[in-house]
């Protein structure tokens, strides 16, 4: 076995191993073996790295750059990135079996986010209220101070730079803790923002677990904004913590999203979207369109299309670029997705394709299962892995029922050629983002988030500004007549 890497946390702008030296085992869970390790934080650990970013909000050069200026330094931390992208996205690769060229694709992403917002603070405005009593208001937006950001591990980089970039465009001072299945891409992206010139404690990573790393982040109260993704569960512990000191949070959930296909549909369209929807990631993705449903004069056609698009989907290593699907990102999730596919057996569904591998890796193949009830725990609950459940419809009305008919709201998809139709039921869907045609297409200017257990508050262009800033109303007397 070749030596395993070693990932720090990046704090004050130097790689550190943990106070008490404490490490854990980073897998590749296409391999299943150990290939890296990484310092695993404790409380103390934490608490520097918020002293960190505390000091350098508080005494630092960063909140109180000139926007051009502080633009410009995310610049250059995205053209560093794009200069090691293939490191970056051959850690996620290797971290969570992401074939490697939609790893790429993610990099690509990532630097968007990072330019987008360098630039959307750049050139952002307040607003001018005027009054007719001799005085004069506007508004400003100063950044909130110290962000405690928390981030999954499904797309470990890019969710990353989707918190950090506002965060640290709108002059806040930012501790990352990734997840500890995929700690790899992060820590690059702390080395590379010292590379990068960052002051000290602008960005700063902490490696761990949720206890107690991330439990020591949201509780205390020198961090002012907190911003997690990741399960609903895990949610409502962070708002708890967040809440001890009343710091604002941003929570990104689960998703048991709707997809929609109409008997007016371009097929060929809904199948292609249907198929990136569920499998793209192995279904690792909490916007997947998990709940499809296909009316009843085009059901059994399409499913037999669907089908066959999901067996043609090539299994393998991820760094092969064959490979258009591959393992789960880790032994304790493939054991979590793999007991559904067999309770969805159990409880009368048919599975028309897919199903667990038998081969001893941790994969579980594009599965489809359709016959369930509507209260099944397949049905209803987030899976987070490649299974797509499908149900038909005959109504328009039944089927905007169906798709609301869930406690997530995180967003929908629906397939129709009918303009008016399309109108019609997306101000229907109870969703934070409705795709009509298509999927996962981003405009980063767009609010983003959920309702129901899918979250807390929306970021993205003006609602980023929002949750990182602390609008401010000035109001000057310039008549004193």
């Amino acid at each position: 076995m070749s030596e395993l890497q070693f990932f720090g946390h990046i704090i004050d702008n130097e790689e550190v191993e943990s106070i008490d030296g404490k490490r854990f085992d980073v897998w590749n869970p296409w391999t299943r073996e150990v290939w890296a390790q990484a310092a695993e934080a404790s409380e103390k650990d934490a608490e520097r790295a918020i002293e960190s970013a505390r000091r350098a909000f508080d005494e630092g050069p960063w909140p109180r750059m000139g926007r051009a200026e502080r633009a410009k330094a995310i610049h250059r931390l995205a053209d560093l990135m794009e200069e090691r992208a293939d490191d970056l996205a051959r850690m996620d690769s290797t971290n969570m079996a992401k074939p490697f060229e939609q790893a790429k694709h993610d990099v690509a992403r990532s630097v968007w986010n990072f330019r987008f917002f360098a630039d959307h603070q750049r050139d952002a405005v307040g607003e001018v209220y005027p009054m007719d009593s001799g005085h004069h208001t506007y508004s400003e937006f100063g950044p909130a101070g110290v962000v405690a950001a928390i981030s999954p591990w499904n797309f470990p980089l890019m969710m990353a730079s989707w918190k950090i970039a506002p965060a640290i465009a709108w002059g806040n001072t930012c501790i990352i803790k990734p997840s500890e299945d995929t700690p790899a891409s992060v820590t690059l992206l702390g080395r590379l923002a010292v590379e990068a010139g960052f002051p000290p404690g602008v960005l700063n990573v902490v490696n761990g677990f949720g206890a107690p790393a991330g439990a020591t982040l949201t509780g205390d109260d020198r961090v002012d904004r907190v911003t997690f993704t990741g399960s609903s569960t895990t949610g409502r512990y962070v708002m708890a913590s967040a809440a001890t000191h009343l710091a604002p949070v941003s929570l990104e959930l689960g998703g048991k999203g709707a997809n929609i296909v109409f008997e007016d549909a371009d097929i060929d369209n809904a199948i292609h979207w249907a198929v990136e929807a569920i499998f793209r990631n192995a279904g690792q993705i909490c916007l997947a369109g998990s709940r499809l449903f296909v009316h009843s004069s085009l059901y059994e056609s399409f499913m037999e299309r669907f089908v066959t698009a999901a067996e043609a989907l090539t299994i393998g290593d991820p760094f092969d670029p064959a490979t258009t699907f591959s393992s789960l990102a880790s032994k304790r999730h493939f054991d979590k997705v793999a007991s559904y596919v067999e309770s969805a057996r159990e409880l009368g569904g048919t599975i028309r394709t897919g199903g667990v591998a038998e081969d001893g890796t941790w994969v579980v193949r594009p599965t489809i299962i359709d016959g369930l009830a509507l209260d099944a725990a397949p049905y209803c609950e987030e899976i987070f892995g490649p299974v797509c459940v499908v149900n038909s419809f005959d109504t328009e009305e039944e089927v905007v029922h169906l798709a609301n008919d869930t406690r997530y709201g995180l967003n929908a998809m629906l397939f129709t050629e009918n303009l008016s139709r399309a109108h019609r039921v997306a101000s229907k869907l109870r969703a934070g983002t409705v795709w009509v045609n298509c999927f996962f297409i981003r405009d980063l200017r767009t609010p983003f988030g959920g309702v129901g257990d899918s979250g807390v508050g929306r970021e993205g262009g003006n609602f980023s500004r929002e949750f990182f800033t602390e609008p401010k109303a000035v109001v000057m007397q310039i008549d004193r007549g």
